[in-house]
């Protein structure tokens, strides 16, 4: 064989090669779209569609469900962490911890699956894995400190935090049609509600880690549904 008879084979799987990868792109970018505003109980039948490929093509892509959530969440799930490191360098501990909660809470509103996964329905993804052993000591450090401070409740603890969001969140994405900013005005009542008072009255016995990912299970999405 000459080398004039293999070049037009080398030349055939160029574009293959990026065909391959422009579909990679495309699912990803669907499925950031499909997830956003479904959350995680969208299936990859759906980003499919939506990226107007082929169910085999994504599968080939991304032969599971955690896998491609994994690819579509990665970018913005650092984000938090990002927020939470910016918070601990506010002036205060209040303002550390409140501009935390108004982020993130801006975040899980604009974006369904981001919420799914960072309230807790993502376990076992590795990189939300990853994100959520950043972001456990961050998270106490906010609260310690505004709780030192005087300005947080002493009642109040980390986990109180995920419980909080995901009523936020959930007020967001069923009032969405209706008033895109309600959501913030129940988390100014709530932010008002943290604030030490000598008023304020028994929160009972505190969540534990256990009680956040149990409840985290039963209200949230997960990526598998789950066995009745």
């Amino acid at each position: 064989m000459t080398d004039a008879d293999e070049q037009p084979r080398w030349g055939a799987c160029r574009p293959l090669r990026r065909d391959a990868e422009l579909n990679r792109v495309r699912i990803i970018e669907a499925a950031r779209e499909v997830f956003a505003a479904r959350g995680l109980a969208a299936t990859l039948d759906d980003v499919a569609h939506h990226a107007g490929v082929g169910i085999g093509t994504v599968y080939r892509r991304f032969p599971t469900k955690e896998a491609l959530v994994e690819a579509a969440l990665e970018d913005r799930l650092a984000e938090f962490a990002g927020a939470a490191e910016a918070a601990l360098r506010a002036p205060t501990g209040w303002d550390g911890l409140t501009a935390f909660l108004r982020i993130v809470a801006e975040m899980h509103a604009a974006d369904r699956g981001l919420r799914d996964v960072a309230l807790g329905a993502g376990f076992g993804l590795r990189h939300h894995e990853r994100i959520g052993e950043r972001m456990e000591p961050l998270v106490h450090q906010l609260v310690e400190r505004a709780r030192t401070e005087g300005s947080l409740r002493p009642d109040v603890t980390a986990e109180d935090l995920p419980p909080l969001l995901m009523m936020i969140s959930e007020l967001a994405h069923h009032s969405h049609q209706v008033r895109p900013d309600l959501y913030g005005r129940y988390l100014q009542l709530l932010i008002d509600g943290l604030r030490c008072s000598p008023t304020a009255g028994d929160l009972g016995r505190p969540l534990t880690r256990d009680d956040v990912d149990a409840l985290a299970q039963h209200w949230l999405p997960s990526i598998e549904p789950r066995r009745s």
